[in-house]
């Protein structure tokens, strides 16, 4: 299966617009800080991997909180547990990304749609209540990002971060 899966580089036909994404292959470790309403937060490890899927015509993810080293350790699950993978596929005729997340551990599963907006990836998403969602790439280096989890009730006038991922990318 994963022979089918994995491939060594993006499809030749879409390259450059799948470099959106693909700039991100390989893997990465860091630390998740969990921000709840009430100010409080929790500061966890993580990694993740990115790799090239689907001959090259998808970018596949696993995010993993916390790290598999850490994961080991019961007193380090803490209340944040997240073993998931996200499928990004480009679409060339509306310029636009298909991203679907999956996490079996908390059975979450969210589909949105991804773009580059300026300097960040924005992908975007509404809930079954109502609120608005964001995941954003940001402060996008060779070697390290910020990825921000946020949500608004309000149209985007005011934004509740919930989750910031801070990674760099393993040597």
């Amino acid at each position: 299966m994963i022979t089918g899966l994995h491939t060594d580089g993006p499809a030749a036909d879409r390259a450059e617009k799948l470099m959106l994404y693909g700039r991100f292959i390989g893997s990465w470790e860091g630390r998740v800080i969990q921000h709840a309403r009430d100010g409080s937060s929790t500061e966890q490890s993580c990694e993740i991997h990115f790799g090239w899927v689907l001959e090259g015509r998808a970018v596949q993810d696993v995010w993993i909180v916390p790290s598999r080293q850490d994961r080991e350790d019961p007193t380090k699950l803490g209340g944040y547990n997240l073993y998931g993978t996200t499928l990004r596929i480009y679409d060339p005729k509306n310029d636009v990304w298909h991203v679907s997340w999956f996490n079996p551990v908390a059975q979450t599963y969210n589909r949105m749609t991804g773009r580059q907006i300026g300097q960040e990836i924005v992908q975007e998403y509404i809930t079954e209540d109502g609120m608005r969602c964001q995941w954003l790439f940001t402060d996008i280096t060779e070697n390290s990002f910020h990825w921000i989890g946020r949500g608004t009730k309000d149209g985007g006038k005011t934004w509740f971060v919930q989750t910031e991922f801070f990674a760099r990318r393993k040597r």
